[in-house]
């Protein structure tokens, strides 16, 4: 149907993606044709779970009071979302809870979309209903498993496989093509022949007339990503310029997702390309350092490389891109082990913590 794409759907607390939270995340990456990723986990969700919701996907405040936070799952998600078209029925509603919950972590989601509903439409113009459950009736699927996000993706896993044996694999591909948000051809004015460049980890550059770079990106896939810059449907007027502004391509192999994050953060500072204006102001990458006081708290403090003029510190944990996010593993890490993040100073307040609310803590406020 596509070269690339995540099948994805989400069970959330409710239908408003600014205050409605996701409590299940499932998705399979295909490439070429071929299942190659599948994962799913609940998710907590900081809030109470209400009946209603309860009772249409099964999922309940007991399930989602261990399961791991959206910051902890986030960095997984995004691995499988890279370089790929992201595909699910009615996208706008998992790209509105996926786009608002990544924004709370200070993360702009930018993702090409396909919407199956879209895509039923223009394959099946003569029916009326293109829901899943009027898309499962008219094909004669089955699920056991309706309004869980793994029993819903499955569904739309294999209605594209018995629409192409319908009406052809050129057409649905066609179709599929035509719908997905912002598609276009690589410019041909790009000198760089972009299937050159590895798929793998690294960091990409693009030049323009200029030895200067106009910007340097990062990604586990360069690649998908690298091509998603000319191919995706431009956010802002600054992503148009740099698309149509690049001549040329280069890249640096790492060998893994530290070696980006360091990469990409030492050649920004530099080489200062034009468009990467988010790490030129500020030195986001950071480490934990471990207080030499065993009774101090916290123990453990977040310290950004651009402070550390003789290296770094001994024992250092992490690598973060922002010390946000090395705050929320600390909180992440006391919730995994049960231990109170109030007397562990990762929160304010005396009495009972709101973990204990949730039944996250064992107690010890």
């Amino acid at each position: 149907m596509l070269p690339s794409y995540l099948l994805l759907d989400l069970e959330t607390t409710g239908g408003n993606p600014v205050s409605d939270r996701i409590i299940e995340i499932a998705s399979v990456r295909v490439e070429e044709g071929r299942e190659v990723a599948r994962w799913s986990t609940l998710v907590n969700p900081g809030r109470w779970v209400s009946p209603f919701i309860a009772s249409l996907t099964g999922i309940d405040n007991a399930m989602v009071s261990d399961a791991p936070s959206s910051e902890s799952v986030a960095p997984r998600l995004l691995e499988l979302l890279d370089g790929a078209v992201l595909v699910a029925h009615n996208v706008r509603f998992d790209h509105g809870f996926l786009k608002n919950a990544l924004l709370r972590m200070q993360i702009d989601l930018r993702v090409r979309l396909l919407c199956t509903v879209r895509l039923s439409r223009a394959l099946y113009p003569q029916h009326k209903g293109h829901g899943l459950d009027a898309i499962m009736r008219r094909h004669g699927l089955h699920s056991d498993a309706r309004h869980r996000a793994m029993g819903d993706v499955q569904a739309v896993r294999e209605w594209p496989a018995l629409a192409q044996r319908e009406l052809g694999n050129e057409r649905v591909g066609a179709a599929a093509r035509e719908l997905v948000s912002g598609v276009a051809s690589v410019p041909p004015y790009l000198e760089t022949s972009l299937r050159k460049l590895p798929d793998s980890p690294g960091v990409y550059l693009f030049f323009g007339e200029t030895r200067q770079p106009l910007y340097i990106g990062k990604s586990m896939r360069m690649r998908s990503r690298a091509m998603a810059h000319f191919q995706s449907d431009p956010a802002t007027g600054r992503d148009r310029q740099l698309a149509q502004a690049t001549r040329r391509v280069d890249f640096r192999r790492t060998a893994g997702e530290w070696g980006t994050l360091l990469l990409e953060y030492q050649l920004v500072r530099q080489m200062l390309p034009t468009y990467s204006r988010r790490l030129r102001r500020s030195a986001s990458l950071c480490v934990l350092q471990l207080a030499d006081d065993a009774n101090a708290r916290p123990q453990l403090h977040p310290r950004e490389l651009s402070e550390l003029s003789d290296g770094l510190p001994q024992p250092a944990y992490g690598l973060f891109p922002s010390t946000k996010a090395a705050r929320q593993a600390l909180q992440d890490l006391a919730h995994s082990q049960g231990l109170c993040p109030q007397l562990l100073r990762l929160e304010p307040g005396n009495g009972a913590c709101l973990a204990r609310q949730l039944r996250q803590c064992t107690g010890a406020c």
